[in-house]
């Protein structure tokens, strides 16, 4: 006889809640694997937790993960960093698109299968969360205006870099002034005529208290930004003319201020390409 898996309520799930395909929430992790434990974290993650960890989630409807390569690693600023210690750390990043509407659905469930993986020996330990949160969307701000590939397509379409950028408000309300600044001002003017397309920009969200305990409890929550630059070329390609002063700038408006910026490749699925270009 067939494992229960009360098949009978799906119906009734799907016939209920939003379902549109805007990405409202994210889930944004930045991962540091042991030295010595590179090759088994790639796989296990590649191979087992992206899907049933994440990709077969309800309402996880969009996933990419991307790679720091150790030459990418040594682009990253501020050398004091308040996300990771040293900057270097956190050499895979895996962004996630959460259905709009559906934050609630998704963390009763994600809570309950992280809790059953764990229980079955499916989580690799050997590992580090630098950044982990879950986020809500704030704004997408388009290079092209209407032409090109929207935010939703952002995790599928084959960019060739992304660079995540967290920033912070001197206080909590002053982050809205921030955000705007950003959406209307600062990232319009920074898009123009770069290799960027777009950039998502989201604001963390706490985690929950009944999280898996590797997981440390989400920092900033009413002051900070997380930025996802999405890039049609190799970051490496233009960093100098693009990226370098992105801390002088958000400085500079009085504003806030910057935690991280660091650049990504994406991995090449099912490969251990890059694994030995980390350290």
């Amino acid at each position: 006889m067939s494992e229960d898996t009360r098949s009978e309520l799906y119906a009734e799930l799907a016939a209920v809640g939003p379902y549109g395909t805007h990405p409202g929430h994210a889930l944004i992790t930045m991962v540091e694997p042991h030295p010595g434990h590179e090759y088994a974290y790639n796989r296990w993650y590649e191979d087992d937790h992206y899907y049933a960890g994440a990709m077969a989630m309800p309402w996880m409807y969009a996933g990419r993960r991307w790679v720091a390569t150790r030459e990418l690693q040594l682009l990253r600023y501020p050398e004091k960093s308040a996300i990771a210690q040293p900057v270097t750390a956190g050499c895979y990043l895996s962004t996630y698109w959460i259905t709009a509407g559906r934050y609630d659905d998704h963390m009763r469930w994600t809570v309950a299968i992280n809790k059953r993986l764990n229980r079955d020996a499916r989580v690799y330990h050997d590992r580090t969360h630098v950044l982990t949160a879950f986020q809500n969307h704030e704004a997408t701000v388009y290079r092209d205006g209407a032409a090109g590939p929207r935010d939703v397509h952002a995790l599928d379409h084959p960019y060739a870099g992304l660079v995540l950028q967290v920033v912070e408000a001197d206080t909590p309300e002053q982050r809205a002034t921030l955000l705007e600044w950003l959406r209307t001002r600062h990232l319009p003017q920074r898009l123009a005529g770069s290799p960027a397309a777009l950039v998502t920009v989201f604001s963390p969200t706490p985690l929950p208290g009944d999280r898996m305990t590797y997981v440390k409890q989400v920092e900033g929550v009413d002051t900070r930004l997380t930025l996802l630059w999405f890039l049609q070329t190799d970051p490496r390609e233009c960093w100098d003319a693009c990226f370098t002063d992105l801390d002088a700038a958000v400085t500079e408006s009085g504003l806030g201020g910057v935690e991280l910026v660091a650049p990504f490749i994406p991995t090449v699925p099912g490969t251990d390409t890059f694994v030995d270009r980390l350290r």
